[in-house]
């Protein structure tokens, strides 16, 4: 098990995650990167409802993603997302993380969530999901955190976000209006909202975000059980 202070996680970060169809490792830039942006440099789609990305290169993802804002936040881990599914030469599949993430209040956040294109509509993204829904919400007894609270966040347009974070037995809470100013060179993905005059960031749009949340007397009450299932059933 890696340490606090090797990943700067709040919490102990377990050197992977997984089951028989998915593994998830912390993601190491020099490991993970490249591959990662190899994939996703020409597909900007993966990255519409996102305020970050996308990447031209594995240099450009470190230093405007992973050194300012991952690395230096002791609330954000950020995994990497191996399909298991050919045992003998696993494939990253995307990347999954945890953010906003608080000891004092047993609190976390998933996001970070992309799917490379050859792997979505398939086990990957429901069993990273789940594993990190474990490892969250299950007590210390059973090997997770013992949290209370897992919040999933999404861009107000982003319906398949929403669904699939319901399918995974998240309950929608409320809209976030004109909750995060989204960078000068995102232009899509706004909330449709006019600008004001004199807005100190006028060329930017603002994102709407819709929040979600599974708790840990959700989880109880047949939330585990039901995401196991789904684990299982995704092929």
């Amino acid at each position: 098990m890696a340490s606090p202070d090797d990943m700067n996680f709040c919490f102990p970060v377990p050197s992977s995650l997984q089951n028989d169809r998915v593994k998830l490792v912390p993601f190491i830039p020099s490991e993970h990167a490249d591959a990662f942006i190899a994939v996703t440099k020409d597909r900007p789609e993966l990255f519409l409802y996102l305020h970050w990305g996308p990447f031209p290169t594995a240099q450009d993802f470190v230093s405007t993603l992973i050194d300012p804002r991952i690395q230096p936040d002791r609330g954000i881990i950020l995994f990497a997302v191996f399909d298991k599914s050919t045992p003998d030469a696993p494939q990253l599949a995307g990347i999954i993380g945890l953010l906003d993430t608080s000891v004092a209040n047993l609190s976390t956040e998933i996001g970070f969530v992309v799917t490379l294109p050859a792997f979505q509509r398939t086990h990957v993204t429901a069993n990273a999901v789940g594993l990190l829904l474990h490892w969250t919400l299950d007590t210390a007894a059973e090997g997770g955190l013992g949290l209370r609270r897992v919040a999933w966040k999404a861009n107000s347009h982003n319906a398949r976000s929403v669904r699939a974070a319901e399918r995974m037995g998240f309950r929608r809470e409320g809209v976030l209006r004109w909750d995060i100013v989204l960078p000068a060179w995102k232009t899509e993905g706004g909330n449709g909202g006019g600008i004001r005059a004199g807005d100190a960031k006028a060329d930017c749009l603002a994102r709407d975000t819709v929040v979600l949340s599974l708790c840990w007397d959700d989880w109880e009450a047949g939330a585990r059980q039901s995401v196991n299932e789904i684990m299982q059933r995704m092929k």
